[in-house]
């Protein structure tokens, strides 16, 4: 850069004085170029209790062994580590039983009883053994940044080695294939309609992945709220890499083995859901949009007439004035609390959408509330946020402020008392029209630690659920409260439940939804469904009726459509369709009690709802080959069809033996069958072993008192476990043990099959009796020992292999033996 020179005037002339020895004091301006910057050699380290830190002068690293299997990462560039604090951990506790710290020239170790941590010394390279010393995951470049000159702080990132054959999993909602290996992918919520295979991003932002190679997994959580990428092999086929355009390297190393030990572990680190209502697992029917009060009547009394069976209607935005958030049109509702009564009289529940968007108009009290209170984001020159969506010009809160979270919470008090049911936060990626999303300059307190839009867009939707859930419960303390919502992070499970957008009346959408749902719930997003039948465009009959068949095994079941497209109620595709349609609600709530204990087994123990083949045998990737069918808990196994003008499809059943749900047929597991798979047919298998319990068909959850509880008993001739959850079905009060596990242990062999019970919690079941349906017995069954007393009323009920008897529920031991002389079956 050139300075002005000084001149001295002598009088004739204008003279330039020498200044070549006072220019050596003179700082050099010259600006080092940005360049990435990489951890060097290993210096210094030191090692408190569970806590390891190293540095190579420079930079620092700090590792947390939180238990045996779990290990947090954490970098500081120049060795300032930013506030610890995250949206998405709700725990770093753990079972550390052991570690071991030594060192020598090359490396440092780091050993618990699962794993061994080998720390190079020359750049700080990390490579994680079993104790077997097999190789589980690598750096494949020392950690690395980049100073981020536009807007302070750093790229940040990780690159790890990508085995030969490696498969990868999770990640959220991306549409895409179940194994991502070889793709590129991007988080930053997005409001994507219309969205088509390979779209990214959607609207949800998971930094979780599984790695899973030679059947041994593990996992990766990036937890970083700024946008973030992961490339699994795209631009180089040996690397795997994330990285973020800003906050802090912070990983965790998850060991499995097994792809479920993964997903458990971390749940143990962002929570899981909290068990929902057991309505909330019924039928949902939803459009945009259900008005005027009339056309809900209408609705509600055509699924009571026609005897299909439905929990939940929802209302979308046209129930508001002018879109107005906690409002009411009382043009098209004119006694909004009198409607939901009488819905509730024919056992409906009533589910209210939810924008972020508050309009900008000085007579809307919930704006005045507001601003006085000033709930609303600011830009960076402390104007506020504004932008367009569906009633106009709007305002935002800053949901990542406490005291805004507890406001909102406050503003559903009038919904509460009018009797609705559940609320579905919607548009909160945040959605703005025309430019997207908000204005990256956008502040938010991110709960006194500050930030911009760059840092608190993922976790904005997330938060909105998370107030809304909060406040309702709040506002209903003795139920548990239902709220859904579109866009999410990390540990979103927490506030309810998800959708997958909106998504398009297609076939190779009806796949997306299988390979979705699969995916969010190994990403720890078990309560998920899709818009059954494709909110964009026109549904055809056959589609329907497949995508119905899926949603009875979707977590969460609704269909909904856009107002513009074919209407999507049961009886709309002529009246084949309606009576296939209506054997398939009816299994759902059928099955209700199996697919409550699973939703159970999430909440307590982390075990994901939906379960691919892969994970079911992480040692077989062909079952890759597969990947749209998939185990509803461990159980049942679903193949759904996702072709047109399929009567039959092949499927691979995992090793042991399995029954077709239907004709109870038996199959050997470990290779291909092809099953029929007419219109009317799903392809529904159940694990040999199993007890299964059914509810009788009812209308909604709740209707009917159930007594016998009938308990499907599938023969295995090995020893398999089964349990069944029993509680009041919508309060808090299982929190307490007021609750009922049963745990049942089958085990067959040529001449007996004996069933075990054990049980805890202090929930009394409402029945007496169980109904146990014997099915698949290899002997013709004689005497029935329940505690070793005879129990008399063995009947069979047909000419299929099939036994029942009536039991009372408390049984420890009941046995059934051959009938003396049997013939084997």
């Amino acid at each position: 850069m050139e300075t002005a020179k000084e001149s001295v005037n002598t009088g004739d002339e204008f003279v330039v004085p020498d200044t070549t020895e006072a220019s050596a004091d003179i700082p050099s301006l010259d600006v080092p170029p940005v360049t990435k910057q990489y951890l060097g050699a290993i210096s210094n380290w030191r090692v408190e209790g569970n806590r390891l830190w190293l540095s190579d002068g420079r930079a620092t690293v700090e590792m947390v062994v939180i238990s045996d299997e779990v290990f947090r990462i954490r970098l500081a560039p120049h060795s300032q580590f930013l506030d610890d604090f995250s949206y998405a951990v709700t725990s770093l506790k753990g079972q550390l039983s052991h570690l071991d710290t030594h060192s020598d020239e090359q490396f440092l170790y780091l050993t618990t009883n699962a794993l061994q941590c080998r720390i190079q010394l020359a750049d700080g390279k990390m490579s994680f053994y079993d104790n077997d010393g097999y190789l589980i995951n690598a750096d494949r470049l020392p950690l690395h940044w980049e100073e981020n000159v536009a807007y302070g702080g750093y790229y940040v990132y990780c690159s790890k080695q990508r085995r030969n054959d490696e498969i990868f999993l999770g990640l959220g909602d991306k549409p895409v294939s179940l194994n991502i290996a070889g793709k590129r992918l991007r988080l930053w919520n997005t409001d994507a309609y219309h969205y088509d295979q390979y779209t990214d991003p959607l609207y949800k932002s998971i930094p979780f992945y599984i790695g899973l190679h030679q059947g041994q997994a593990y996992g990766i959580f990036f937890d970083n709220s700024f946008q973030t990428f992961f490339d699994f092999g795209q631009e180089d086929p040996q690397t795997v890499s994330f990285w973020s355009e800003g906050g802090e390297m912070r990983y965790y190393f998850i060991y499995g083995p097994h792809p479920i030990d993964v997903i458990r572990r971390y749940a143990q680190i962002t929570g899981t859901t909290p068990l929902p209502p057991i309505w909330a697992l019924g039928f949902h029917q939803s459009r945009w949009s259900y008005y005027p009060e009339k056309r809900v009547r209408e609705l509600a009394a055509t699924f009571r007439q026609k005897k299909l069976p439905c929990d939940v209607i929802h209302l979308d935005i046209d129930y508001m004035d002018g879109f107005r958030c906690f409002t009411w049109n009382r043009r098209h509702f004119p006694n909004p609390k009198r409607l939901i009564a009488d819905l509730a009289q024919q056992g409906f529940k009533t589910v209210l959408i939810v924008d972020p968007g508050i309009k900008v108009d000085e007579a809307y009290w919930v704006f005045k509330e507001g601003k006085e209170q000033n709930r609303f984001c600011r830009r960076g020159d402390d104007y506020f946020m504004e932008g367009h969506v569906w009633p106009g010009r709007c305002r935002f809160p800053d949901f990542t402020h406490p005291e805004v979270r507890r406001w909102w919470g406050g503003l559903f008090a009038g919904f509460i008392e009018q009797g609705v049911a559940g609320f579905w936060c919607d548009m909160n990626e945040p959605a703005v029209f025309g430019t997207g999303t908000f204005p990256l300059d956008v502040r938010h307190d991110y709960d006194g630690q500050g930030g911009s839009h760059r840092k608190g867009h993922n976790v904005y939707g997330m938060l909105m659920a998370r107030a809304t859930w909060e406040g309702v419960k709040k506002l209903r303390p003795d139920k548990r409260p239902f709220v859904i919502t579109r866009a999410g992070y990390a540990g979103m499970q927490r506030y309810g439940c998800t959708w997958t957008g909106d998504n398009q009346a297609t076939w190779a959408h009806l796949k997306l939804a299988s390979l979705m749902l699969q995916r969010l719930s190994l990403s720890g997003v078990s309560f998920a469904g899709s818009d059954i039948s494709g909110f964009v465009g026109n549904c055809e009959p056959e589609l329907y009726v497949r995508w119905i068949q899926l949603g009875v095994f979707s977590p969460f079941m609704r269909v909904h459509s856009a107002g513009n497209s074919n209407q999507r109620e049961p009886w709309t595709f002529g009246v084949k369709v309606e009576r296939i349609v209506k054997k398939y609600m009816e299994l759902r709530y059928r099955l209700l009690p199996y697919i409550y204990s699973v939703f159970w087994e999430n909440s307590r123990y982390g075990f994901p709802v939906l379960r691919p083949l892969i994970v079911m045998e992480p040692h077989n990737p062909d079952t890759l080959k597969f990947e749209e069918c998939f185990c509803f808990g461990d159980k049942l196994l679903i193949a759904p069809v996702v072709e047109p003008n399929a009567e039959s499809r092949s499927v691979y059943l995992p090793k042991g033996l399995w029954y077709d749900y239907w004709c109870l047929q038996l199959y050997e597991g470990g290779r291909i069958h092809q099953v029929a798979a007419a219109l009317d047919t799903l392809p529904l298998f159940v694990k040999a072993g199993t007890v299964l319990p059914e509810w009788p068909v009812m209308q909604y959850t709740g209707e009917k008192t159930v007594n016998p509880l009938p308990l499907n008993v599938f023969y295995a001739p090995y020893h398999v476990n089964s349990f069944l959850y029993e509680d009041h079905g919508d309060t808090f009060a299982y929190e307490q043990g007021v609750y009922c596990e049963k745990k049942f242990e089958l085990q067959g062999s040529t001449f007996q099959l004996v069933l075990t019970q054990s049980m805890s919690g202090m929930f009394a079941s409402p029945y007496d009796m169980y109904r146990i349906k014997l099915i698949g017995l290899p002997f013709v069954p004689g005497q029935v020992l329940a505690d070793g007393r005879v129990v008399r009323g063995l009947k069979k009920v047909r000419s299929k292999n099939i036994y029942v008897v009536d039991v009372a529920k408390n049984f420890s031991r009941l046995e059934i033996h051959a009938h003396e002389g049997s013939p084997r079956c």
